[in-house]
């Protein structure tokens, strides 16, 4: 499967002008999120195809890192990015020591992990400053997948989605590592601003 054929790729490249918008705005959140802050370093951890990157544009700091667990994405970002060192990990096991970055970027790969707690543990440790952290605001986002007539089997569930939170135990569960926790709604995602 190439970059343009995985279903993460193709979110961003769909034509439904709701959705379209609904995205648009969640990286316009982001953005705001980041900016003030001003990082001189950043890790987008489980990159994807670099929507991230891309969005980000001339706010991404000099010296940005990413990294996915699929070698196309990998393959892909990186030719993207030549300036970014895109390399393949898993956000649970990252390859850079301690407080290596300013910001840590991790949005919607949590979902998908079998052990979130360790890949939490991992952001939290390679960060020296914020870790910005984004998964789906459930129940809404199944119910939005569900009017799309998306993933109706499992009731409007991603099939990848292992987990599922809503603003209240993201909260709880974010705190296990960070002791400032920050989280808010970019509907249907939740997005939360952490610091160890």
């Amino acid at each position: 499967m190439d970059a343009a054929q995985s279903t993460n790729y193709e979110k961003f490249q769909t034509s439904n002008p709701v959705v379209r918008r609904l995205i648009d705005r969640f990286y316009e959140h982001l953005l705001a999120t980041i900016e003030p802050s001003r990082p001189g370093s950043m890790l987008d951890a489980g990159c994807g195809e670099g929507e991230t990157l891309a969005r980000f544009g001339s706010s991404l700091p000099a010296r940005t890192a990413a990294i996915d667990i699929s070698p196309t994405a990998v393959e892909f970002t990186a030719r993207q990015f030549p300036a970014v060192r895109v390399e393949r990990h898993s956000v649970d096991d990252l390859p850079f020591p301690d407080k290596s970055f300013d910001l840590v970027v991790c949005l919607e790969v949590l979902e998908h992990l079998p052990d979130p707690l360790a890949g939490l543990s991992e952001l939290a440790r390679v960060a020296a400053g914020d870790v910005l952290v984004s998964v789906p605001h459930e129940p809404w986002f199944r119910v939005g997948s569900l009017l799309r007539g998306k993933y109706l089997r499992g009731l409007g569930n991603h099939p990848e989605h292992v987990n599922h939170w809503n603003t209240g135990s993201l909260t709880r569960f974010l705190e296990s590592r960070f002791e400032s926790v920050g989280v808010e709604s970019s509907f249907p995602w939740l997005i939360a601003r952490c610091r160890a």
